[in-house]
């Protein structure tokens, strides 16, 4: 028998533990010619807005050691474009399809869940108050657990329909205080973390190597900090947590999963290989087998101290 992959995060059953992160995934229909949707456990679209949003100026992104750094700036179609245009292709798949919303004021957060709740097709929510690439919103409500309590808050009472993730950011000295906070104020799930403020400078030209002075860093580089917070996150509260950061193999999944994690979410390893999710959940299977697991859930937590 193939090892059992399905989990479930805050009552919803995934097929297995790999996600699509937010922001790297597109709307997820543009990636259905290279990837078999349905053998993911889900997908969590570009981030969404009241408005639709130009974004940052290009250059957008750069590589770094081991990682990438970006400044896309929230580019989206906006709110109503996505339920009218992307919502009804992804309705076609059975994968989970979650949508990740953000806003420059509590009031906006609310309206695109407000707006999202008359739409069918999608399995949950995703609070981004955490994006270091937004000149409004993201990250500002997202430093300290009283204004992260507020607009969870918010979120949770026009959220009615279904569960809400709530994308914390690695900026606090007490994750497990933030993740206690936006648990208590209604977070059904936690994504930890969003990426790691940071710059680049090309020596020649003096200047920033993005279109901003500063991005976000992802990939490889941040995965052992970010694991540290995810321990530190699943040891202060009973919150499913969704791990992201730098998962690239199956042993990546496993060590999320082993420090507390529920499920992953893969972001940078799309830009490598556009069918990064797919191939993720082909390894796992084989990597279990290889290790005589039969279930995945048996890994939760299980770190030898």
């Amino acid at each position: 028998m193939p090892p059992a992959l399905s989990v479930e995060v805050a009552g919803l059953r995934l097929s297995n533990p790999v996600i699509a992160s937010s922001g790297t995934f597109g709307y997820g229909v543009e990636f259905a010619p290279l990837v078999d949707l349905n053998r993911l456990g889900g997908l969590v679209v570009k981030g969404l807005s009241l408005e639709p949003m130009d974004g940052a100026p290009a250059p957008r992104v750069c590589e770094t050691a081991s990682g990438m750094l970006n400044a896309v700036g929230l580019q989206n179609i906006g709110v109503r474009a996505f339920v009218a245009e992307k919502l009804p292709l992804l309705r076609s798949y059975r994968t989970a399809v979650v949508a990740n919303i953000f806003g420059s004021t509590v009031e906006e957060y609310a309206q695109v869940i407000q707006i999202l709740e008359d739409a069918e097709g999608l399995a949950a929510y995703e609070l981004n108050i955490s994006s270091p690439n937004a000149k409004q919103g993201g990250l500002h409500f997202g430093r300290e657990p009283t204004t992260a309590a507020e607009v969870v808050s918010a979120a949770r009472r026009a959220a009615v329909k279904r569960p809400l993730w709530v994308k914390l950011s690695p900026l606090t000295a007490d994750i497990g205080g933030m993740a206690r906070a936006v648990s208590q104020a209604g977070a059904d799930a936690l994504t930890i973390a969003n990426t790691y403020p940071a710059m680049s400078l090309d020596p020649v030209s003096r200047k920033s190597r993005l279109g901003r002075l500063s991005g976000g860093l992802s990939g490889q580089a941040i995965k052992p900090i970010t694991l540290k917070l995810v321990n530190e996150a699943a040891n202060a509260v009973k919150t499913p947590i969704l791990g992201l950061g730098g998962i690239a193999t199956a042993d990546d999944i496993l060590e999320y999963l082993l420090v507390g994690a529920t499920a992953v979410q893969v972001g940078t390893a799309h830009f490598v290989d556009p069918r990064a999710s797919e191939r993720l959940v082909t390894s796992l299977e084989g990597r279990l087998s290889e290790l005589n697991i039969s279930d995945i859930n048996d890994l939760r937590s299980a770190m030898s101290t």
